[in-house]
């Protein structure tokens, strides 16, 4: 590795944390003036509201982390040909390639920070963030969804009208047992209540049908407990829930959601290519920034960085329109959350055979 390599990946990296450091601040600062005052009424304590800032900080980074990697390169970029350092470099009889090559290794060397921080850091992160945001900001859910049907086995099945969380209590409880097409056991209770200590579930006002196919029993209690893999959160289907879980997390999740029948996946999966797509368009963009800003222009680093602006937002709908097509209306997510790359791909493929012509 050479001096101008050095160089460059020094200035690179220097102006990309730089730039992330403000965004940081900023993003802080204007969060904090949005809550303070319920961090006030609700008599929040000081180190706990530190503590959520230092958590929302890796949430707020990771958003916008490819994003800052283009505006860093455009910069550092622009500033380098607005001195003739380029045409100075180009001259000494170093390739484009060549000279392209130190902005791939920061590029890379942020791409997989991203990376490891998108499927591990971040999620630890966001869990308490959000924990701390359902403490204090926002209002605790009253009871949970209506007329829930989950598969609980492979063979079991339950129905719960609604669950009151305030009173832990639900209500027109069914629990069944199909093997094939064969009803093997139908457990009925009016009222339901979940004991969170021994894990077990009391069923009130309980009627029990058995078939073996050859006899069928029927009978009454007036309570039972039972054993049953779901606790009384699993009846609101939380997409937030998606941002607190690490990639393995988020694949068990899937796994036993798709297991029990629920049908509003897509989030989730998006979420889950999301995090291994996103630090990859930081390295596309990388290379569009440095084929944009390599060549000096009337107008200087402003023009470069309203082109650099023009193009992010550009990724960003692009981004949320694919996004939206997956949750909404059917689009396969992986193809989703990587069609802004391949678009953003081509783009920077043209722009570099421009340059090395």
């Amino acid at each position: 590795m050479k001096k101008l390599d050095l160089y460059i990946i020094k200035k690179f990296l220097g102006t990309f944390f730089y730039a992330i450091m403000i965004l940081a601040i900023i993003a802080c600062v204007i969060d904090y003036s949005e809550k303070v005052e319920e961090f006030v009424s609700k008599q929040v304590p000081t180190g706990e509201i530190l503590n959520y800032f230092s958590n929302f900080i890796p949430h707020i980074t990771a958003l916008l982390f490819p994003l800052f990697i283009f505006i860093a390169t455009i910069f550092f970029t622009s500033k380098m040909a607005y001195k003739s350092e380029i045409i100075a470099i180009l001259a000494s009889g170093t390739s484009f390639q060549r000279m392209l090559r130190p902005f791939l290794i920061a590029g890379g060397f942020l791409c997989l920070i991203s990376l490891l921080a998108n499927h591990y850091v971040v999620p630890a992160a966001n869990k308490e963030r959000i924990a701390f945001e359902n403490k204090y900001l926002h209002y605790a859910v009253q009871s949970s969804d209506k007329n829930v049907h989950l598969r609980l086995r492979e063979n079991l099945y339950i129905f719960i009208q609604n669950y009151d969380y305030t009173s832990n209590y639900g209500y027109r409880f069914t629990a069944e047992t199909i093997e094939g097409t064969h009803m093997v056991e139908k457990i009925m209770a009016d009222r339901v209540s979940y004991d969170s200590v021994n894990k077990i579930w009391k069923l009130y006002s309980v009627k029990v049908r058995t078939n073996d196919s050859l006899e069928e029993t029927f009978e009454q209690f007036s309570d039972l407990e039972k054993e049953f893999p779901f606790t009384p959160r699993d009846l609101s289907e939380d997409e937030a829930i998606k941002d607190a879980l690490t990639t393995p997390e988020l694949n068990k999740y899937i796994a036993r959601e798709k297991l029990r029948g629920r049908e509003t996946l897509s989030f989730f999966y998006v979420e889950k290519y999301r995090r291994t797509a996103q630090p990859f368009a930081g390295l596309i963009l990388t290379i569009i920034g440095v084929c944009i800003a390599s060549r000096k222009v009337r107008g200087g680093s402003g023009l470069h960085l309203a082109l650099g602006i023009v193009i992010s937002a550009t990724y960003i709908m692009a981004m949320q329109l694919t996004n939206t097509f997956a949750t909404k209306s059917g689009l396969d997510p992986l193809l989703a959350v990587w069609i802004p790359n391949m678009i953003f791909g081509v783009l920077a493929v043209y722009l570099f055979a421009r340059q090395v012509r």
